[in-house]
């Protein structure tokens, strides 16, 4: 990456560990096309890494729980080429802080392409448990510009941090998944294998993997059915089940290589659709009706 001329970038800080080594990482459309972004991962409090469990070893007492340093993952997402000139980034960035909307869709597109980088990690290492992350799970977000030696330090020329979404929910919305969670942990309610599936769903649609969208929400679709009846579902049954040729025809295409983009609007809207079924189910239930 060019030390000269200004740089823009989000960056992002989160209170665990993310995956991948400190460092800096480079992301292409391809190969040989040019670099998109330069992706500077650093670890603040990092601990010591933990020995390994051993059974030949005799378990040590301990009388207290220690309190570790918090690990802070910082992550900044650099564009990887300049501002035609300093006062070019000084007015972009007053843009974007003035426009919610743009500001938002910057730290969306930040975070599509970090995630990128975590799948990659997750298929490299073999490691299931490495997972995606969203802006709501940061610490802080930040948005702002900076020289290449700067940014590639975690710094910036000048910079805002994106606050978090206030909207204020109802206390009854706020409590609903502690209610659910405790009856779930005390075996009054059981957790839908459609409901997990469909999360996962989600996570693929937001982070852009068209292929595994289509593929996981037929998964998705059809357990749905097979779970949740007439019942549960009402006249929500009959709009999931119009959705299978669709979904099946997206999957039949990830199969084969990528999906169209109508296709990949269809399942993302069907995503969209179950989850609004099981939130309706689960709301039912909760009822007692």
């Amino acid at each position: 990456m060019a030390a000269q001329g200004s740089f823009a970038f989000v960056q992002l800080e989160f209170g665990f560990v993310l995956g991948p080594d400190d460092g800096r990482y480079v992301t292409r459309a391809g190969p040989g096309a040019a670099p998109e972004r330069v992706v500077v991962i650093s670890t603040l409090n990092a601990p010591k890494p933990a020995p390994r469990l051993s059974r030949r070893r005799r378990p040590k007492q301990v009388t207290h729980a220690a309190t570790p340093a918090m690990p802070l993952a910082r992550v900044t997402m650099i564009h990887a080429g300049p501002f035609p000139a300093p006062a070019d980034a000084a007015s972009w960035l007053g843009a974007l802080v003035t426009d919610s909307e743009a500001l938002h869709f910057e730290v969306d597109l930040a975070v599509r392409e970090l995630n990128r980088v975590l799948r990659a990690h997750r298929a490299a290492a073999a490691d299931p448990y490495a997972r995606d992350v969203s802006a709501a799970q940061a610490i802080a977000v930040r948005v702002g510009y900076g020289d290449g030696s700067e940014v590639a330090d975690g710094n910036y020329t000048d910079a805002y941090e994106v606050p978090r979404d206030e909207r204020r929910r109802k206390r009854s919305e706020m409590l609903l998944p502690n209610e659910r969670l405790a009856a779930v942990l005390a075996g009054r309610e059981d957790i839908l294998a459609s409901e997990e599936l469909v999360l996962r769903a989600r996570a693929d649609v937001d982070a852009g993997r068209h292929r595994e969208a289509a593929l996981q929400t037929r998964v998705a679709l059809e357990a749905l059915l097979a779970e949740l009846g007439p019942d549960e579902l009402g006249d929500r049954r009959a709009e999931v089940a119009a959705r299978r040729p669709l979904v099946a025809d997206a999957a039949n295409a990830a199969l084969a290589g990528d999906v169209p983009s109508e296709l990949s609007k269809g399942v993302a809207e069907t995503v969209t659709l179950l989850e609004s079924a099981l939130a309706r189910a689960r709301a039912k239930q909760a009822s007692g009706s």
